[in-house]
């Protein structure tokens, strides 16, 4: 192994250039992990496009990328359950552990995480990562590093679900059906969900949420979403309505389709951080509306899944890309929604 790697750097909006960075050592309690694949988070392309989310800014030179998977190659002093030659899946984020959040269990919450791909933390389109050990988790060899790059996205759809506490008998509404919507939807069938509906406005999705075991989808753009739910609960309302998309028509809806005392759970970013909301319909059917801010203690659940094969996360992936064009996977990601569900770029052979 030479002295450098390979990595994909943002030097400006919609400019990714090809750069040879050092290779990282790991410390005590850390793993160096060649990276083999990487999911395109929306987040990622959000940043590439605009430079910022919110109050998080793009400095560059910047390495975009959180969703991944690869190979242990080194371990550092006490790492005792991960050995070379590991495939394994990363948890993104590394909370401080001394907060109260933390102690609490709710880490995701840690005002002092430290998250691959938010700024100013480099991420992972790159053909080396060191990671704390403790956040890295063993894979089985019968499971793909795509496959493995994708449980992240898995892990925000199963604490939607646990945020919701799902459970069998449940009418489950889900409003989107991208790559968010489509793992919160096996994340409702893993907790024995089985009425589930789905909406989106591209059949290409819809017709993947089908497949995946959804007992009903809608096409927005050509269906009265509410008119139909109403028309599948017997006017009763869904109990638990999961907002994926972030848009804001989806996000008032939600409170329209839940049924009087329904769940309703907000996982999209919509594009506006201030916009009419049905507060009146909230308080009248007392509804518990839930926010999700990525996912706490989900990972070895749902790695646990995976390795039994009770999820079909390889179905997601509909194009694929190299390293070297870590731009054009991020700009297709942007430009062909309606064709694309998830965009992965594979590092190597």
């Amino acid at each position: 192994m030479g002295q450098t790697m390979k990595a994909a750097v943002m030097k400006g909006i919609r400019h990714i250039e090809i750069e040879e960075l050092p290779i990282p050592v790991p410390k005590e309690g850390e793993v160096l992990i060649r990276i083999r694949s990487v999911g395109v988070c929306g987040s990622d392309v959000h940043y590439f496009v605009e430079g910022r989310i919110g109050d998080f800014v793009v400095q560059p030179p910047f390495i975009l990328g959180h969703e991944c998977s690869g190979e242990v190659v080194e371990v550092g002093k006490g790492v005792t359950h991960l050995k070379p030659g590991d495939r394994v899946t990363m948890e993104p984020g590394i909370p401080c552990g001394r907060c109260d959040f933390c102690r609490q269990g709710r880490y995701n919450l840690c005002p002092e995480v430290v998250f691959w791909a938010t700024p100013p933390v480099n991420g992972t389109f790159c053909e080396y990562v060191v990671h704390p050990a403790n956040f890295t988790y063993p894979v089985d060899p019968s499971v793909s590093f795509e496959e493995a790059a994708l449980v992240e996205p898995l892990a925000v759809g199963m604490y939607a679900v646990h945020r919701a506490q799902a459970k069998p008998g449940d009418v489950a509404l889900v409003l989107g059906s991208g790559p968010i919507g489509l793992v919160t939807l096996q994340a409702l069938l893993s907790r024995g969900v089985t009425e589930i509906i789905a909406v989106d406005v591209v059949e290409k999705r819809l017709e993947k949420a089908r497949e995946l075991g959804a007992r009903l989808v809608l096409n927005a753009a050509k269906e009265d979403v509410e008119e139909e739910v109403r028309a599948f609960t017997r006017g009763r309302g869904v109990d638990l309505v999961f907002e994926t998309a972030g848009s804001i028509q989806t996000a008032q809806l939600s409170v329209e389709v839940a049924k009087r005392g329904g769940k309703v759970v907000l996982v999209g970013l919509p594009s506006k951080t201030h916009f009419d909301f049905g507060v009146i319909r909230i308080l009248d059917k007392e509804l518990d509306v839930l926010g999700v801010f990525r996912y706490a203690n989900m990972y070895k659940g749902c790695v646990d899944l995976l390795n039994a094969h009770r999820v079909n996360l390889a179905t997601l992936v509909t194009h694929r890309f190299p390293l070297e064009k870590t731009q054009e996977a991020l700009l297709f990601a942007h430009e062909h929604k309606a064709e694309s569900i998830k965009v992965v770029v594979n590092v190597g052979g």
